[in-house]
């Protein structure tokens, strides 16, 4: 009878350890994986899905942001103010009284601008759904901004061309031409020597430069800031380490 019993004990205790290893080794293998570098590592579709949600996020942020009132004239970075050439114009002109006149076309310019940006989410969209793999392998392993970089490199030549159109018809809505021209005449009166500006040119230039900047800032701080990590597919990208 004892044999017995010591048989029912042996045979029991070697079924639980052979159901215990099994156990043990399965929540190895899955420990494992979950610290496994490959399951860490994004795959090429999880880097261009989180690079196209973080430029969406960027551009639209800052479109919004700039778009509001002061977005560009309170912004001290962005500012819009005379042209290098003017310079001179414009201290003769403050010299003599005229800085109101001065100030007129300077805040002028600036509400153009952010008047304009609301015309430019669907081209930075319509850019960015063009990235390819490469791309985005070489803006993972770029700077800070090269996520923008890439934006700006491929896209300111169709948004300047896209920009202009916009920036002249904000000009003329806010009077920004008539302050121009007058700053000019009143500046012709005491210098023979003319300044020749392409308004719209300039004003496109700055707002562009604007938005980039502040695209930009957006990145770096997607890159380096897990709270601004809004989605899961930025996640994958950018909260590896």
């Amino acid at each position: 009878m004892m044999k017995k019993y010591i048989g029912i004990i042996a045979l029991f205790f070697f079924s639980f350890q052979t159901v215990t290893a099994q156990e043990i080794k399965k929540l190895f293998e899955k420990k494992m994986q979950i610290v496994s570098p490959t399951s860490l590592t994004p795959s090429n579709d999880d880097i261009i899905n989180g690079l196209k949600e973080a430029l969406r996020l960027g551009a639209d942020s800052s479109s919004k942001k700039l778009s509001q009132l002061d977005g560009f004239f309170g912004d001290a970075a962005i500012k819009i103010l005379m042209p290098e050439e003017a310079k001179k114009m414009e201290r003769t002109l403050r010299n003599v009284g005229m800085g109101g006149v001065v100030d007129k076309a300077i805040l002028s310019m600036n509400r153009a601008a952010e008047n304009a940006v609301n015309g430019i989410g669907s081209i930075f969209f319509n850019a960015i759904k063009q990235m390819s793999i490469t791309d985005g392998l070489q803006i993972l392993r770029g700077g800070d901004f090269a996520a923008t970089d890439y934006l700006k490199s491929t896209t300111t030549k169709e948004l300047s061309e896209k920009f202009k159109p916009i920036i002249e018809a904000s000009l003329l809505k806010v009077d920004a031409t008539k302050y121009w021209k007058d700053v000019f005449t009143a500046y012709n009166r005491f210098s023979n020597k003319s300044v020749n500006s392409d308004l719209t040119k300039y004003v496109t230039d700055k707002a562009l430069s604007g938005l980039f900047y502040n695209i930009g800032m957006e990145e770096q701080n997607i890159r380096k800031n897990p709270a601004a990590q809004l989605t899961d597919a930025i996640k994958k990208v950018f909260g590896v380490k």
